[in-house]
């Protein structure tokens, strides 16, 4: 089941300082939600568990995040799958655009595919559409806070 999420969040600190936080583990892992560990293996590979909650279904998912097409400081596609055991697996990624607006303002554009299996997939596609949307949303508001104070 594919899941296709897009938004944008201003955040009110200088491009410079937002791309250093997109790449920045400890403000990570703050601002994923249910993040339980973010470890940095590379400078563009990292290991994370997230605990999430989809309906009934609670579940702690072990993946794997991938930088790629770095275009420091404007842009970047960031790539993960993770799988929860029973509950099923979560692959995809998004491309993330940084565009200056003044000097200390940043515009953070995202672009996200997604394509989840197993027991969550059965949950139907609108609970997971809007509990993705929800997840995405607290990430780049809270993102958002932490980076622009």
């Amino acid at each position: 089941m594919a899941l296709v999420i897009e938004g944008e969040e201003r955040i009110a600190a200088p491009l410079q300082k937002v791309w250093e936080a997109l790449n920045d583990p400890d403000i990570l892992r703050g601002s994923i939600p249910g993040c339980q560990s973010l470890e940095k293996k590379s400078d563009t590979e990292m290991a994370a568990t997230v605990v999430l909650k989809i309906g009934p279904i609670k579940a702690t998912f072990n993946g794997e995040v991938v930088l790629k097409n770095l275009k420091p400081p404007h842009s970047y596609t960031i790539q993960g799958e993770g799988k929860g055991g029973i509950a099923g697996f979560a692959k995809g990624g998004a491309d993330v655009t940084l565009t200056a607006d003044g000097a200390d303002t940043t515009v953070l554009k995202y672009a996200a595919k997604a394509d989840v299996g197993g027991k969550i997939a059965q949950l139907g596609s609108r609970l997971i559409e809007s509990t993705s949307k929800k997840l995405a949303g607290q990430f780049f508001s809270t993102f958002g806070e932490k980076v622009g104070g």
